[in-house]
């Protein structure tokens, strides 16, 4: 389903224009203008403007003050969030701003009338860093984790089909034809054509030609729907699902890639594990009690007033001494800052004009990346809505289900709330998350909530819910504009450009982090806020004050 294990840009906001505060500075010593923020009333801040002189003492071997502070981080989503978090050890000298009135991104979580739901992101999986960052952030007795062995369904030829969940489901599986299976297999060891040369496969070839037109058509279509909302044959297999990616690049086929990675990881010295962390069984999605937005909720209080919300980055400028001017469009004014570094966790369409005055090529590079609208539907049913054929032990149990563009359908997929973790519906009620829209279903934005419903409403009627059962009692309707980036074909040329430019217009100490940089699913956001946490912390090192 689109966001079940991801994370999502925030919305766009504008930049504001630019504006230069004067600085006077003896020669004796450098004065920065700093500020104190006195809480005025529920609605903002005052600041109080002032001066405040670092000391001649504390400075680099070229004889120049260190900014005010190591880092400052753009954007308190979660990738921001998990990077602050990650530094904040090492380096607590650093501030979070956001330019909303609240953290967490697109993570948004509701609680209303006995209902508990996302109209965001909806679950992660829950790998060793992202574990590490819940028990970090004291939220380990609050993470729920779904049941390994709950069925995913895909609808096929008007019925919903279980999806193979372990090797020994394969021959079973009433989802693909005998020699469709046949043909992934043969495939899978090596049994097909090459792959091209000399330019970047789709998603949409790539399983094409090694697994065959049945599992591109009844699971993989499926699936990129649900976690990118995008167009496989435009998607980029190596940006998209690099992993399975460098299995053939790597062994020759996927079959051989996996015997040779798994050889040379049982060479490898295994770390001891954590044993703070707890161990998930199976392959399983997690959450927490009162939903996703308790991690970025604790990150935020463990930072406390390092978090400033409702803070507009207008502008960046390079200073002398190597470090960056910041200034800030605040409910109480325009304010100014100075930085070492600067990690850049908000959407590419949001950093492209803040960073053009700094370099041109950079900011060509992140307005190419594309973002499509995703709407999300929250909807109840009482449990006699559900159609006998879908019940399990006389429940509705699952995970969810998935929807290909060539069944009629136009709701990518559904999630099963209710029954993936618990209390998220009154008694006797089914909660179901539904995404619609997309790269391939832009339409959307020209629709009103009300006519979202009807099409969800109609849509899952074909496959779950009764015909004859009573309308839906809708929850909420989320429409995100621009919603999920897409990791097209040229996805990490252009990324990389962006990169170079960043390096060669002489940026250093500017980083780039979220989504459209890790992957969008939210688990890669916690393990991509780690990764530039690193690298900022080997730029850092090269100014620790002695």
């Amino acid at each position: 389903m689109p966001w079940c294990t991801m994370t999502l840009a925030p919305l766009n906001h504008s930049a504001v224009a630019t504006s230069i505060f004067p600085h006077l500075c003896p020669p004796s010593s450098f004065s920065l203008p700093s500020f104190n923020l006195k809480r005025r009333n529920s609605t903002g801040w005052r600041v109080r403007c002032s001066v405040a002189t670092v000391s001649p003492s504390k400075v680099n071997d070229s004889g120049n003050p260190f900014p005010t502070f190591d880092c400052v981080v753009v954007g308190a989503g979660i990738s921001g969030l998990c990077t602050a978090q990650a530094l904040s050890t090492s380096y607590p000298n650093l501030l979070v701003t956001e330019a909303r009135d609240r953290v967490g991104g697109n993570i948004t979580t509701v609680e209303r009338d006995g209902y508990l739901w996302e109209e965001g992101p909806n679950s992660f999986q829950p790998s060793e860093p992202v574990l590490r960052m819940v028990v970090d952030c004291g939220l380990k007795d609050d993470l729920v984790l779904g049941d390994p062995n709950a069925p995913r369904f895909v609808f096929w030829n008007g019925k919903l089909r279980p999806v193979p969940s372990k090797p020994a489901d394969l021959p079973f599986f009433d989802l693909m034809s005998f020699p469709g299976k046949l043909r992934a297999g043969f495939g899978a060891i090596g049994f097909r054509p090459s792959p091209p040369q000399g330019r970047e496969e789709s998603v949409e070839e790539f399983v094409r030609r090694n697994l065959g037109d049945e599992v591109f058509e009844r699971l993989i279509e499926p699936f990129c729907s649900g976690v990118y909302a995008g167009d496989p044959s435009k998607l980029s297999m190596k940006a998209a699902f690099g992993r399975v990616w460098k299995l053939e690049e790597n062994g020759g086929s996927i079959i051989g890639g996996t015997i040779k990675a798994l050889k040379e990881r049982s060479k490898m010295p295994k770390a001891p594990p954590d044993p703070r962390l707890p161990k998930p069984k199976g392959q399983t999605v997690g959450s927490f009690r009162k939903g996703l937005a308790m991690l970025p909720d604790s990150i935020s209080s463990r930072l406390g007033s390092k978090v400033k919300l409702s803070w507009k980055l207008s502008s960046i400028t390079k200073t002398e001494n190597g470090g960056f001017n910041l200034i800030y469009d605040t409910p109480g004014g325009f304010v100014t800052l100075q930085t070492r570094s600067v990690v850049m966790t908000i959407p590419s369409y949001v950093a492209s004009p803040i960073l053009r005055p700094l370099s041109d090529a950079a900011a060509d590079a992140l307005a190419k990346f594309y973002y499509p609208p995703v709407a999300a539907v929250t909807i109840s049913y009482p449990e006699k809505a559900i159609r006998d054929e879908c019940l399990i032990d006389g429940e509705l149990k699952g995970f969810g289900q998935l929807h290909p563009r060539s069944q009629g359908v136009e709701t990518l997929g559904t999630i099963y709330s209710s029954s993936l973790f618990p209390n998220r519906a009154p008694p006797g009620r089914v909660l179901l998350l539904n995404y619609i829209g997309g790269a391939t279903n832009t339409e959307i934005l020209a629709k009103s909530h009300n006519q979202l419903v009807e099409i969800v409403d109609r849509d899952i009627r074909k496959m779950l819910i009764k015909s004859d059962a009573e309308d839906p009692f809708v929850l909420g309707v989320r429409v995100w504009a621009q919603a999920i980036p897409q990791f097209l074909v040229g996805h990490l040329d252009t990324l990389g450009a962006a990169k170079t430019a960043i390096r060669d217009g002489g940026l250093e100490g500017v980083f780039l982090g979220g989504n459209f940089v890790s992957g969008v699913a939210l688990g890669r956001c916690i393990e991509g806020a780690y990764e530039v946490a690193a690298d900022v912390t080997e730029f850092l090192s090269k100014y620790v004050r002695k």
